[in-house]
């Protein structure tokens, strides 16, 4: 079947179309992003803008074009924590659906780590044992661990690179002191994130999944994408802490023209790096290896697990157990 993932995340849209089924190996035919950083349209009141929710309407209606000329069976559309969080959340999804016809469904925290560690434990196979899988998005940080498909423990905190840039930073590039007190502010946001994961054991392989942390390991030397998704990629926490104390300094502009740094995320690197370095001092590792699956591959890979041979457009609240819709 080929089948269309919408992911409305926190800085962007972006739809994967792939031809899968049950048991195969998804493979990607088409990929589109667009830019909104709906993180950054959350007004003081907490709610998502008036712009905000038009660009929303304008990307979403993009993306099921496309999806209908690509020959979709069924799109799945999700958001995550920029519309989770949003005070007004169950007017825009309203509108969304009135004006697009589109069912945004939107994943709590929990269900967003959930199936972001599916996606890591398929990418790594039984033989990695107990993972932790660490992801940064926007406008959270997930972090979850098992053994299993399932997670024994999956946690969300609202810690996101864009959420910590638009909160904590007032200059490019911030302020010393900015600098100072929101790696402060972070430890102590983390201080319990240490005794939770250890009640579970001692994880057999740390991986990290997200754009934020790809960026990172890119830019401390792990191979380009060009090299492959098979390629080991790998960050260490020294290599991180040196990249920080560089680009710390630097303007977003200037970042942006750093390899492996989209332009559009760039003035989140900072930000992205600050909420890194925190959560693997929380954990204390030193090296996380880098997962090319995360969210959308797991939301593949669960509707493909629930296929079963019913009709292809079963709604999306069927196809997974469990997850929080909010309307």
């Amino acid at each position: 079947m080929r089948l269309g993932v919408l992911d409305v995340g926190s800085n962007t849209t972006h739809l994967l179309v792939v031809d899968a089924h049950r048991g195969a190996h998804p493979m990607p035919m088409h990929k589109e992003k667009t830019s909104l950083r709906l993180a950054e349209r959350i007004t003081r009141e907490g709610e998502l803008s008036g712009a905000g929710v038009e660009e929303l309407v304008e990307a979403i209606e993009g993306a099921k074009g496309s999806a209908a000329r690509l020959g979709c069976e069924e799109m799945l559309a999700f958001g995550t924590s920029a519309v989770r969080q949003a005070h007004n959340a169950g007017d825009v999804l309203r509108t969304v659906a009135v004006r697009t016809g589109v069912e945004l469904n939107v994943l709590s925290g929990h269900d967003e780590a959930r199936l972001t560690f599916l996606a890591a434990r398929r990418w790594f196979g039984w033989s990695a044992g107990k993972l932790l899988v660490l992801d940064i998005g926007g406008g959270s940080l997930e972090i979850a661990m098992g053994i299993d498909e399932d997670p024994e423990l999956a946690l969300s905190y609202p810690l996101g690179a864009g959420t910590v840039t638009h909160t904590r930073f007032t200059g490019d590039p911030p302020s010393r002191s900015e600098l100072v007190d929101t790696a402060a502010w972070l430890e102590q946001e983390l201080s319990g994130l240490a005794e939770q994961v250890g009640a579970l054991g001692t994880p057999d392989r740390v991986v990290a999944t997200s754009k934020t942390f790809r960026s990172l390991a890119r830019l401390t030397g792990a191979a380009p994408s060009a090299a492959g998704p098979r390629v080991r990629r790998v960050l260490t926490d020294t290599g991180l802490r040196q990249l920080l104390a560089f680009i710390s300094r630097m303007t977003a502009a200037d970042l942006a023209e750093l390899e492996g740094v989209s332009p559009s995320r760039a003035h989140q690197l900072v930000g992205g790096a600050l909420v890194a370095d925190a959560t693997m001092r929380a954990l204390s590792c030193a090296e996380v290896e880098i997962c090319p699956w995360a969210l959308r591959e797991g939301v593949i890979l669960r509707r493909l697990d629930h296929t079963n041979g019913e009709d292809p457009v079963e709604p999306l609240t069927r196809a997974w157990r469990g997850v929080e819709i909010l309307s």
